[in-house]
């Protein structure tokens, strides 16, 4: 759409609450927009792009800032609308003062930038993962999470092949292709809207990250068990298993949020599946749990984490979480990876996962355990993979990563039951 002033002021406008920090940003923009509700559709996607293209390159954005005339939040509101909509778009709204100004940003290399500067990280996520990779693997790291994340999808093979819904989003007019790695996975270019389509209403596909359906193949969920999907939330993993399973055996869909199990139901309706047993527990301690003990063939525990993994979708939490935050995640995650344990029965499957690149979260979480439960073994990913199929070259655990897989950051580990 056609760029015009008016726009540029409420972007500077959501912008400046975005940044306050003071909840999630997808949250914050929602209520702007109800609370704007003469903006259309296509100008709430501009001013949103621009807001999240600056939490992106928040400290390349305030950097360049630094120059350049008017209040320092309307030039970064300026230059996250030069990323998305073009500084050409901007040139008739803008003063001469302004315009010189893109115009002299637009000439700087980023290369020029310092390292620091360029990753648009926090120091201390720098820090942490700078024991994991190189300077230079960190830089394209850094560079993968600053860029929007893929619509990804996933076919139900309870109701439709992956070239099935291929074929469905080609009459369609949507450009899509085979995901690299998850065999039911498929990459949509652009960001069509697909609730509409037929093949969405008759539960053909589902939004899912390929790395979150890897997650899910980690698990290796057989037809006829039992299986629990410890921290459920919207379900999107629960329904996974489910096809994987065939609609076969008995899939408990734990969490302690009513409003995220509900947002399961019409999705659940969609997919066919009749193996899913969404469960309200108060805790990890519920006693609906405690009477599965020993029962349950696998279990996944999607464990509440700081999602730094999910930059590219929630640029905000590089900005909102701390080093204080990630320490009082620790013991949950302990809490929950420990009550989890006690459904798996004798040669049943644990699997600890969490959709963040920190070690702190991830192999730290596992080790302890292992340390403290030596009835579980970890199961090598790279064999769990091999035995279906799936060409990921992995180790001990599963460690995807934006710049090397294409997906969000995911991490899991299997663990199983040895007496």
């Amino acid at each position: 759409m056609r760029l015009h002033g008016f726009l540029i002021g409420q972007t500077e406008t959501l912008l400046a609450e975005v940044l306050r920090l003071n909840g999630p940003a997808d949250a914050t923009t929602s209520r702007f927009f109800r609370a704007h509700p003469k903006l259309g559709h296509a100008e709430r996607g501009v001013i949103a792009e621009a807001v999240f293209a600056v939490l992106r390159r928040r400290m390349e954005f305030a950097h360049l800032a630094e120059s350049g005339t008017g209040s320092p939040a309307r030039r970064m509101a300026l230059l996250g609308l030069m990323q998305t909509a073009g500084r050409s778009a901007l040139k008739p709204f803008v003063t001469e003062a302004e315009a010189t100004w893109l115009e002299h940003v637009a000439k700087i290399d980023p290369e020029s930038l310092p390292l620091r500067i360029r990753l648009n990280l926090p120091d201390w996520i720098s820090q942490a993962l700078s024991s994991r990779f190189e300077a230079a693997e960190l830089a394209q790291l850094a560079a993968a999470l600053n860029y929007p994340a893929p619509l990804d999808l996933r076919a139900n093979p309870i109701k439709a092949s992956r070239d099935d819904v291929l074929g469905a989003l080609s009459k369609a007019g949507i450009e899509a292709g085979a995901t690299p790695f998850a065999p039911l996975g498929v990459r949509v270019v652009g960001k069509p809207a697909l609730t509409k389509l037929d093949a969405f209403q008759q539960g053909w596909l589902e939004v899912q990250d390929e790395g979150s359906q890897l997650l899910c193949s980690v698990v290796a969920p057989r037809r006829g068990e039992m299986i629990v999907d410890f921290c459920a939330g919207a379900g999107g993993k629960t329904l996974a298993l489910g096809a994987a399973m065939r609609s076969t055996g008995r899939l408990y869909a734990f969490d302690i949020s009513e409003r995220r199990l509900a947002k399961l139901k019409p999705r659940l309706a969609r997919s066919g599946l009749s193996n899913v047993n969404p469960v309200l527990i108060d805790s990890e301690h519920d006693a609906k749990i405690k009477r599965l003990a020993g029962k349950i063939d696998r279990v996944l525990v999607d464990a509440p984490c700081s999602g730094l993994g999910t930059l590219r979708r929630n640029p905000d939490l590089k900005w909102r979480q701390s080093p204080e935050s990630i320490a009082e995640l620790a013991p949950k995650q302990a809490s929950i990876l420990t009550s989890a344990a006690r459904l798996v029965k004798k040669g049943g499957r644990l699997v600890y996962a969490t959709c963040s690149i920190l070690e702190a979260e991830n192999e730290a979480v596992v080790q302890r355990f292992l340390a403290d439960h030596p009835d579980f073994a970890l199961v090598p990913v790279r064999d769990v993979l091999a035995e279906q199929r799936i060409e990921l070259e992995m180790g001990d655990y599963l460690s995807l990563w934006p710049h090397r897989h294409a997906t969000d950051g995911f991490f899991a580990a299997v663990l199983e039951r040895q007496s």
